[in-house]
């Protein structure tokens, strides 16, 4: 695994913790399909939560959040309807929201969680 990868497991595996510690269950990490992945899909009370990761060390470019534009945002929406799909009607007939977590850095100090980062 190369030094970015390695960076993109850990960014995860502190938003699943950092997630879980307030609540939310995580059900599924790391869904791909041609058209898109899911980095976290998470369980909030009765919603659905699929959860965009990002790490941005440099926030020159606007940040971690900043970064999760209208094509990343039309990716992590059909990634979702393919989870959807696959899980069948009881995961459709739930409310479903999407989440930015955002990381300035992998020391969990500056961790940015947004709710319902963007509409469907």
């Amino acid at each position: 695994m190369n030094m970015r990868a390695q960076q993109g497991a850990a960014a995860e595996r502190l938003a699943a913790a950092f997630l879980q510690a307030r609540g939310l269950r995580v059900l599924g990490r790391n869904l791909r399909w041609p058209d898109g992945e899911l980095d976290l899909v998470c369980e909030h009370g009765d919603a659905l939560v699929f959860v965009e990761v990002r790490l941005r060390r440099d926030k020159r470019f606007g940040g971690a959040a900043a970064s999760v534009g209208p094509v990343k945002q039309a990716r992590l929406i059909r990634a979702a309807q393919r989870y959807l799909a696959e899980q069948g009607r009881r995961a459709q007939a739930r409310p479903a929201r999407f989440d930015v977590v955002a990381l300035s850095g992998l020391d969990g100090t500056d961790i940015e969680w947004i709710r319902d980062a963007f509409g469907v």
